[in-house]
């Protein structure tokens, strides 16, 4: 069902091709596969794998939610990557976005009650640390920027917004580009190394926000896998802004997880979702040390240099 619903052609209320986009599309309901739960068994494998049962199908970033434990209303994960993708579990409703984000399924186990996510996708992340070493030079290898950055107290009133080919969510700005601004000649390249990561903080805390205002639901801690989440330096900024705990799991090849954890729901090596929770364990978890009134004044910064990001391709419109 993940994967059906990314084509658009599926009802997320009935879980069914729609018959209506079908016909808007000219695509015959003939030549699409049956619709199928994300955990049961589909058949068995054969050759090498001759009679193992093929019981669990999801999408990459759903797959990442199951793995992460994601199973109450509230509970969130990040994957960072070049970019980065963000999910909320918002229970067993779609809920429309007015916010710039994605209603998406999030899985369906069995004959069980299907559960939905607000999805919002970061463009630029990790692709900013490598535009930092590649494009500049600033750095010889991605790790590095973690040392350079530590080595100041804060961004020196810098601020980079990395919209290289405009801005995802919330925005959806295809005439944004990437700017930096608030620079004196105070600024080093490690106070724009900081900036680098908390680009991605700023953005993230931006989808969270949208999320809320969409849902109604405030996160109470950020679960997250992906390679920069071995930035610990990232991880603290992400905690500060967001106000909540960040959590890393010791398994962070989340996806291939939870791929595992609904095929062992599917075959009885596991019995329910509360033995998958107790199975989950957290790696390291980082909480909030900004007090708010910091917060909020480096919020309003990061917003007032979002906006300085709108317009610079004229063609390319608000999208």
């Amino acid at each position: 069902m993940t994967n059906a619903g990314r084509t658009m052609l599926m009802d997320l209320r009935t879980l069914q091709w729609d018959p209506a986009i079908l016909s808007a599309m000219n695509v015959p309901e003939a030549v699409l596969p049956e619709i199928r739960s994300s955990a049961e068994v589909y058949g068995t494998a054969v050759g090498q794998l001759s009679g193992v049962p093929v019981a669990s199908a999801l999408g990459d970033q759903q797959a990442a939610v199951f793995g992460q434990a994601c199973y109450d209303v509230g509970t969130a994960k990040n994957t960072y990557g070049t970019g980065s993708f963000l999910l909320l579990n918002t229970g067993a409703r779609p809920v429309p976005s007015k916010s710039g984000l994605l209603t998406t399924m999030g899985y369906k186990i069995g004959g069980e009650a299907p559960v939905y996510c607000l999805e919002g996708s970061i463009a630029i992340t990790g692709a900013l640390v490598q535009w930092f070493r590649d494009q500049l030079g600033i750095i010889r290898c991605a790790d590095e920027i973690e040392t350079l950055a530590g080595s100041v107290e804060d961004n020196g009133g810098a601020y980079i917004v990395p919209a290289f080919s405009g801005l995802y969510a919330p925005y959806w700005r295809s005439d944004a580009r990437g700017v930096i601004t608030g620079l004196t000649r105070y600024v080093t390249k490690a106070h724009l190394a900081r900036a680098v990561l908390e680009a991605t903080s700023w953005q993230t805390r931006e989808v969270v926000d949208a999320m809320h205002q969409d849902s109604g639901v405030a996160i109470t801690t950020l679960k997250v896998d992906g390679g920069m989440t071995k930035n610990n330096l990232l991880m603290q900024h992400q905690a500060d802004v967001l106000g909540v705990p960040v959590i890393r799991p010791k398994v962070s090849e989340t996806t291939c997880l939870g791929a595992a954890y609904a095929a062992g729901l599917a075959t009885g090596v596991w019995s329910d979702l509360d033995e998958l929770k107790s199975h989950w364990q957290r790696d390291v978890e980082w909480t909030p040390r900004m007090e708010a009134p910091e917060r909020d004044r480096e919020y309003r910064n990061w917003r007032k240099a979002v906006e300085r990001s709108f317009g610079w391709d004229d063609e390319g419109g608000q999208g």
